[in-house]
């Protein structure tokens, strides 16, 4: 059961969104440049507002408030956006290869193996050994440190080594996904 101070915030606060919610998300979209994803931001920095409503509403300037968290709300979603263009930048930008006399059954065998390994391991082996990444440029990819890359390729190649057995795991994984990232039937040996 609500207060009179609790009702009393409540009809403020809807007061408030009614008038400047509008505004709000054209600063979204003029910020971020999104029209799908400004009345997303304008709503979450609403509630954002909402859960600090006594804090906002004693505030000098509350709608200058609400501005200044739509503008780190939609400063943050550019800079995710960034991230991720690098990341998928960096993950295709590889070149392309060719290579004749596929062997089509190893590649079968190696998109199998590498479906069993959990997420993070399989990404770090195919970034290493299929589109020769350094750890440094895997680990950036993949937003986790360096000593991370490390481990779950380590780990990573162990398993495949017990799923495919000894004789040249690597070479395998990066004819294996060639084939997958290029659509060919082939890939490369090493």
């Amino acid at each position: 059961m609500g207060t009179v101070v609790d009702d009393a915030a409540s009809v403020e606060f809807h007061a408030f969104f009614e008038r400047h919610y509008a505004e709000l998300s054209r600063l979204a979209h003029l910020l971020t440049g999104e029209p799908d994803a400004a009345d997303d931001l304008a709503a979450d920095a609403l509630l954002a507002l909402w859960h600090r409503w006594d804090r906002v509403r004693s505030a000098d300037h509350p709608v200058a408030y609400a501005r200044g968290v739509v503008a780190n709300l939609a400063r943050t979603r550019i800079r995710s956006a960034v991230r991720e263009r690098r990341r998928i930048t960096l993950f295709w930008s590889q070149r392309e290869e060719k290579t004749e006399n596929p062997d089509v059954a190893g590649v079968v065998d190696v998109q199998s193996a590498l479906r069993r390994l959990p997420f993070r391991k399989r990404a770090c082996v195919v970034l290493r050994h299929a589109f020769d990444l350094s750890e440094k440029d895997t680990a950036l990819a993949l937003g986790v440190s360096v000593g991370t890359v490390k481990s779950q390729t380590s780990k990573g190649m162990a398993e495949l080594q017990k799923l495919l057995g000894p004789q040249g795991a690597p070479p395998k994984v990066q004819h294996a996904v060639f084939t997958v990232r290029t659509g060919q039937a082939g890939g490369r040996n090493r």
